[in-house]
């Protein structure tokens, strides 16, 4: 999780990137990159961004 964007709205941006991109689902994404989902989802809510699961992106 240390290479992930520290500004949440580029992290913001980056995940639903890789989410776009690369991952069917949140799960994928975080069990392959090694990144805590609770923390990867409190994080963004901070920002005021939620999961989608149906759409596979924060919004």
């Amino acid at each position: 999780m240390d290479n992930l964007p520290q500004d949440i709205a580029i992290l913001f941006s980056y995940i639903n990137t890789k989410l776009r991109d690369d991952y069917s689902s949140l799960d994928a994404m975080c069990e392959d990159m090694n990144i805590d989902k609770q923390w990867l989802l409190d994080r963004l809510a901070q920002g005021g961004w939620e999961y989608n699961a149906e759409l596979n992106k924060f919004w």
